[in-house]
Formats: C-alpha cells, structure tokens, sequence
C-alpha cells in the first residue's frame, strides 16, 4: 500500500506590519479499479481509445467533498476541493485477463475542505470502469480515509448528475454531517428516475414493474401470458422496471427481447453479475438454451424417439453421454462465441449431454426407489419445507366447497390402521406420529385446465408414520382428479398403499412418481422461485431506492441482494416466460406462473422465518428448555436441526448490529429513511398485500431486526436449502421427476398389462420424457453450481465494509460461530443414530453447511439469491 506523503511548500508577502502565510498540502491517494472488459477478456479496442483520450488532457477526475464546512454559494452543500486526476493511465499495465489496476492520485490540499466525506468523479474517458475503492492517507486531523465504492462509472455523458462516492461511515439520516446531507438526499433522488423511458445499461435507476414481461402476444395465442401483479386475482411482489416498449397486440404488456440479447436484459449496472460471474453463467448457461437445443433433440435418437427405453438410458446420460445429432451441433457452432465451445463440448469431443453423476446415485443407482429414501427426503431433500404435522383425520381441504364440492380426502382408517405399529388412528393423532405431504388443494384448481395438455397427473396427499427410531414410513397416497362434471361436484380420489411386488409393486412406484411431480412443480414455482427470488426483489429495489449507502440497514442487507436482480431478469427472459424452460419441463406448463400468484394470496412474511414456519406446519413447539426454545416433533429433522442454528446465529448478529446504532424505539421511529423503506416496500414492492394486518409496524427495535432476519434468512439459508441440491437430488429425473404423461394404468388396459411384462418401460413411460429430461437436467446442472467468485454467510467481499469497530467484531463472531455450526453438521452427519441424514442413498444432508468450494457440492450457503 502506497504511504500517502504531505509536502509542504511556503510562499509569504511581506507588508509593514503583516505577514501572510499560505501553506499548500498534497495528498496522496490510491484508486483501484477494473478496466471494461468482457468475459474474462479485456476489451483491448476500449483500453486504446481510453489511451487517445489521456493524451488529449480528457481524463478522469475527483474532487473531494467536505463533511465539516459547507460553501454558501453552493447552498451550503459540502465545499469541494480542486479537481485531481488519475496519473499514468497510459502507462499503467493491464493484465491480460480482467483484473484490478492502481493508479495514484494527488490533490491539491485546501484547509477549508477540511475532513473529506464524499467525492465527485468525472470519467471523461469513451469507456466504463468498474471503481472499487479510493484511499487517502495521511490526512491532516484524521489520518487514513478510506471509500468503498464498488460502482460502474460511465463516461460523464451518460449521466445528467455528479457521481458521488461516500466515505465508509455510517450515519442515521439525522446524524449525517450537514455538508453532506444534500448530497446524500440527491444520490436517492437520482437513484429513483423520474419513472419513464426505456432504460439503457448505464443507468442506475432502480423502480418496480409489474410481471408483464413473461407472454408474447405478438407472436400469437399461444404466447400470451396473465400479468401478474396489480389485481386481486393474480397478485404478485414486484419486478424491476425495465421501460421497453409496449406489444402491438396488448398495450399492457411489455415487449421481449430477442433471446441472444436477453443477456442483457436491464438491471442497474451494478447489480449485473461480475465478470467472473457472467462468464461462468454463459459457459454453462449456453448448454441449456431451449431454442437452440430443443428442436435437436427432436431428431431420432432410437428406435423410440422421445423415450428412455431402460434406465441404464437414463445413466447413460451420466457415465458415457449421449450422442449429439449433427444439426443440433451446427446450431450451436453457429450460435456460440468460439471461446465458450471448449466449455460447452467439454471433453469428449461432440457428446456434448454429457453430466455430473449426481449425489443421489452415486454410491447406489436404485436406493431411491425405496420407501425409505422417498419420505426421507421429505425431510432432508430439496423440498424439506412442506411435510406437516396431520392433526385431523382424514385430512381436510380448505378450498371453498361452494366453488369444488367435497374435497376431503378419502383416505380412511382401513387403509392405514394395520402399519402403525399397533396404535389406532386416534391414538397415533395424539401422540404426533402422523405426518402429511399435501399438495392437494395448491393444484386441484387447476388440474382440470393442466391436464388439457399433454400432462396427465393428480393433486395428492401422502400420509407418514413417525416411527421409534425417528424415520418415517409411507402409509398411503392419495390421488384425486376433477370430477368429470363439474368442480362442484368435489373431486375423484383413488387411494394407494405400499407394496413392493408384482404389478401391485410398480403401481405403488407409480404413486410415489405422481407425488414426486407435485412436489418438483410445487418446489420449483413456490418454495424455490416465489418464497426466494421473486419475494426479495421488492426488497432489494426499496432498498437503492430509499436506504443511503450510509445508512447502516443498507450496509447490513446488501451483501444479501448480489445479483439478485440479474438472475431473476435472466429468468423472466429464458426461464419462466412463455414456452420457456420452465414450462418446457415441469408439469403445470403455461398455467406455472399464474398458479403461482394465487399461492402468493397466502403469503406472509412474518411467517418465512424459520422457528414460526416450524410453529406453523406442526414440526416444532415452543420450549424454553430446549436450543432456540423449541422442541422439533421429529428430532433428527436435518433441514430444521441445521437451519435452527443457522437462524439463531443470523439472529444473534442482526440484534448485535441493530443495537448498535438504535438505542431505543424512538431512533426507529424517527428515521425518516427507514420508515420510507418500510412504506414503499408494503405499498409498491408487495403493494398487492398491502392491506394485510400481518405486516411489521416498524415502530420497534423488535420490529426491525425481526425482519432484517427474516430477509437474510430467505436471502441466504433459505433460498441454499431449495437450490444448491437440485442437481444432486434431483438431477437424476426418475427420483423427482417433474412431469407424468398417462393415468395411472387401470386393469383391462394394454397399460396394465405392462407392468407386468416390463415395469420399468411402464414407469419410464409415465413420467418425464427424454427430452424434457435432459432440458430439465441442464437447467438445473447450470442452478446447482456455486460460482467461482461467490461470497458465503458470514463472508463480505469488502473487509473494510464498516468503519465502525464493534459492528466489526460481531460480524467476525458471527463468522466464528457458523464455522462451528458447520463443524457441528458434519459431526451430525456422522452419527449413526441420525438416519434421516444419510438414508440409503449414502448421501448426507449439508445443503446448510455455510461454506463451500466452486461447482457442484451440494452444500454452501451464499450471502444472496445469486443463481
């Protein structure tokens, strides 16, 4: 680090009785930034304009801004400093990949700027840089000054405002130094727009849209899509204002871009991926495009065209790759940078569907087939979130029976009462041993609409029995249908058991299939992308919109919204868009996102924490005596055993931070950027749930760090648990399949006696095909993966984050504390007498061990819903 010098010059003018000295300082300070690149390449034509530019005197400039003494001709805004200039531009070397460059600065030193708070920079280069920071050392009465920036700046055109960068302090609004209050209050004012236009790449506009981006309607019926957001019928968290033009054919819906420029789909700049980032996103993300992959693998692969004939088909996938059809490579070639190629063939020359061997069948190929993987993973797979406790029987609907009839289900007493261990249904309800995987009522109003098309699937129930050695077993499954007359007629249910031989057997396999595919639709549109991604983007833009980079709220969620934005723009263009991939390839189709609004109705924040969530589904029960004050009905719960720990430790480092700049209640009530936040968030950025009584008031200390929690909560824990083991769980399609093409086989049928003469062709056949089957699997290889530059819980990417030392310390106990929650994991996971956490697959559950490695490991908990 370079040691910042004062020099000191003395010039004087001699009167009779006066002598007037006027000392004049430098200081020298330190920028480091990343220089426009692309990829991991940088962008040498820039880098010379850049050059052209120094030697014609445009180069890039700082003014420093006083946080002590105000100019009254400015309006006693913070008195600026003489403009400096980076030096050496052009002899500065760059590395060959993108990385940072230093360059010296030297200000001309004035006495009435005082302490600097803030700085104005003008690049009057022709190219963007990324800025990370600027330090100043040896600033007379203060010493070292540090600012974190971590902004793209543009080139001084684009913008019609001062680009500011704040020191690393942090202040209440009240507290702000005067000098700097204008400042502050501008920097949000230039952040919110004006609300119209199209937004271009370099603006740092951050407002909210409705999701009326997801249909096509100029491309005809097919592609048109609900809006979802602003009605009380399809109610949604709202998305980032993007300003592109409007269809012809529907004036309220947002024009899409073509799908090779949908990388770059508006966000604020500084919410894009990095560059190590996005490169990793293209190299894998490229495999997987719908419309350049699908219509290849439509050619002929076998004598069976669409289909796995065996499973061995299935592993193939996985131990020698699949074959490419040769069109399908020239797609590619003709549709991919030549530098993403290596990556996308891999290494095996064209069998470019080649994947990872995942998790679940590693160390046995057909232990997932078992009774006791199936429920195991209920509580320690990738959808650990919906299993509840069955307190009445049988179980009962809440959808209105005036609109679907009878919908209680027909599971009864007979069915069940001789495999529970001796207990009577009664006596099984008290003593908390039955358990339920409902999906139910979330499908069956729309079921008879989703089986007009090519899927064919039931709304189910799964009734378990907790057993003495803390596993469950399967009782039953429920399979209903619509009524063939009408809704209002209640639905047709048919109700399977256990079995394990003959056709009995592989109807029973059938039956855990169909529950299975409920419970990959429902993981994915619900507990993975509503409950995670779409909840928090309000959040995020309320955030930028509203919280100062100096407010201490900001500075403690904003590690947690990293490329929140981007991942979620990313998926609105190629993911949950008309005829995208998700409807390509999980069974409620073209109704996924629309269903998913009408789960939304239902949300409630307070309800996303971890120990309230438990509360509520009948797994947990308050208990002063026990960790965290609760006592898990099934102790060995991996996802909730884990996640209490993780919650508490999150909990613990919230109030620490809180308390540290609010005393008392009064300091929340009166921060008038705080309670702005609040208001926008319930009023725009949940703005259809605005009216419901379950909201925070935000007018306590409780209040505030409750729901801090909450958000990183979601943001980090919770959105690890749903994702990083898709790929591991399910990335071999038979153990969570995410579509059922037939009924199940009735007797009398050509497809009853299938499962006879070959069970295994019968369920390959039923469940998802082979081409949404290896969509499906690239989509979720590209989710499961950590990138190479990921930032874990208990990690920031800036250590000097915070000038304040006691928010310091805690964060570095927070990160002591949860490497002892992961080493406390691991211990777990090797106790044999926890076998919920391993099972017999062999694969121990540590989706919610905090750190991980690049790649593929089915553990690490990221600060941010980033992939």
């Amino acid at each position: 680090m370079l040691l910042g010098k004062l020099v000191s010059s003395l010039s004087g003018e001699n009167g009779d009785n006066n002598k007037k000295i006027k000392i004049t300082k430098k200081i020298k300070g330190r920028v480091v930034l990343m220089k426009k690149n692309v990829l991991d390449f940088n962008d040498f034509h820039a880098s010379i304009i850049d050059r052209v530019h120094e030697l014609f005197g445009n180069g890039v400039s700082l003014q420093l801004i006083s946080a002590v003494n105000g100019d009254p001709a400015n309006g006693f805004k913070g008195k600026l400093g003489k403009p400096a200039y980076l030096e050496n531009w052009i002899t500065t070397l760059t590395s060959i990949t993108a990385g940072d460059s230093e360059f010296n600065v030297t200000f001309e030193w004035d006495d009435e700027v005082g302490v600097p708070g803030a700085f104005i920079i003008k690049n009057n280069h022709d190219n963007e840089f990324f800025l990370k920071t600027l330090t100043l050392e040896d600033v007379p009465g203060e010493g070292r000054v540090h600012f974190v920036c971590n902004s793209w700046v543009y080139p001084a055109d684009n913008y019609n405002y001062d680009r500011i960068f704040f020191r690393n302090k942090t202040y209440l609004p009240s507290e702000t130094p005067a000098p700097l209050r204008k400042y502050r209050e501008q920097e949000l004012i230039n952040l919110r727009g004006n609300g119209t236009g199209e937004l271009q790449e370099w603006d740092r506009v951050y407002d909210y849209d409705y999701y009326n981006d997801l249909g096509d309607p100029d491309k005809g019926q097919r592609y048109v899509r609900q809006t979802l957001g602003g009605s009380s019928e399809f109610p949604y968290p709202r998305r980032g204002r993007t300003g592109r033009a409007l269809t012809k054919t529907d004036p309220k819906c947002e024009s899409r871009m073509s799908l090779l420029m949908s990388i770059n789909v508006y966000v604020p700049r500084d919410e894009r991926f990095g560059h190590l980032k996005m490169s990793d996103f293209i190299a894998y993300g490229l495999k997987a495009l719908a419309q350049v992959i699908k219509p290849g693998l439509r050619c002929k692969f076998d004598d069976t065209p669409g289909e796995f004939d065996t499973f061995q088909d299935v592993l193939d996938m996985y131990e020698g790759g699949l074959p490419m059809p040769s069109g399908l490579i020239k797609d590619i070639r003709e549709n991919i940078p030549p530098e993403m190629l290596k990556e996308i063939f891999r290494t095996d020359g064209e069998r470019a569907l080649r994947f990872p061997v995942p998790h679940v069948i590693k160390a046995d190929t057909s232990a997932w087939r078992t009774d006791e993987e199936f429920v195991r993973e209920m509580l320690a797979g990738v959808n650990p979130l919906i299993i509840r406790l069955l307190q009445e029987f049988p179980p009962a609907s809440k959808l209105d029976p005036e609109m679907y009839g009878n919908q209680t289900s027909t599971i009864t007493e007979a069915h069940i009462k001789n495999n529970l261990d001796g207990l009577t249904v009664s006596e099984a309800l008290k003593n908390t041993k039955l358990l339920i995987l409902d999906h139910h009522d979330a499908f069956m109003p729309y079921l008879r609409r989703i089986n007009t098309t090519a899927t064919k699937t039931y709304a189910s129930r799964t009734i378990l029995f907790l057993k003495t050695d803390g596993t469950l077993k399967p009782l039953a499954i429920e399979l209903s249908l619509t009524h063939p007359d009408g809704d209002q007629y209640g639905a047709v249910s048919k109700v399977y058991t256990p079995a394990e031989k003959g056709a009995d057997g592989t109807i029973w396999q059938l039956a855990k299939a169909y529950a299975a595919v409920n419970d990959s639709g429902y993981h994915q549109l619900i507990s993975h992308w509503l409950n995670t991604h779409a909840v928090i983007e309000p959040f995020v833009i309320a955030t930028n919109r509203q919280l100062s980079v100096l407010h201490p709220i900001y500075k403690l969620l904003e590690p947690h919204f990293r490329d929140t934005m981007n991942i979620n723009a990313l998926a609105r263009q190629t993911l949950i868009n008309a005829e995208g991939i998700l409807e390509s390839t999980v069974f409620p189709g073209k109704y996924a996102m629309e269903m998913s609004a009408v789960v939304y109705k239902n949300w409630v924040l307070t309800e996303q924490g971890l120990p309230t969530d438990l509360i509520k589904r009948g797994m947990a029960v308050k208990d002063p005596n026990c960790p965290h004050g609760l006592r898990l009905v099934i102790e060995d719960y991996p996802f909730a055993a884990d996640g209490l720990e993780i919650w508490s430790a999150i909990e613990t480092w919230v109030e620490e931070y809180c308390s540290y700049y609010y005393k008392t209640d009064d300091i929340v009530q009166k921060d008038s950027e705080l309670q702005a936040w609040w208001k926008e968030l319930r009023e725009k950025g949940h703005g259809d749930l605005k009216n419901e009584p379950w909201w925070p008031k935000m007018q306590t200390c409780k209040d505030l760090t409750e729901t801090c929690t909450i958000v990183i909560w979601i943001a980090s824990a919770l959105h690890a648990a749903v994702n990083f083991g898709q790929y591991p769980y399910a990335g071999y399609l038979p153990n969570r399949p995410t579509v059922s093409r037939r009924f199940m086989p009735e007797k009398g049928t050509p497809e009853y006696d299938e499962l006879h003469s070959d069970p295994d062709i019968a369920f390959l056949k039923t469940i998802t095909a082979e081409e949404q089957t290896l969509l499906g699997v690239s989509l979720i290889e590209i989710l499961s993966r950590h990138a190479s530059d990921e930032v874990y819980l208990g990690q920031r990417d800036t250590p000097e984050w915070t000038a304040d030392t006691d928010p310091l310390h805690a964060f570095e106990k927070f990160g002591k504390k949860l490497a002892e929650i992961e080493n406390r994991i691991m211990s777990r996971n090797n106790d044999k007498m926890l076998k919920n956490r391993v099972g017999p697959v062999k694969f121990p559950y540590t989706l919610l061990c905090p750190t991980s490695e690049e790649g593929i490991t089915a553990k690490g908990i990221p600060n941010s819903i980033s992939i």
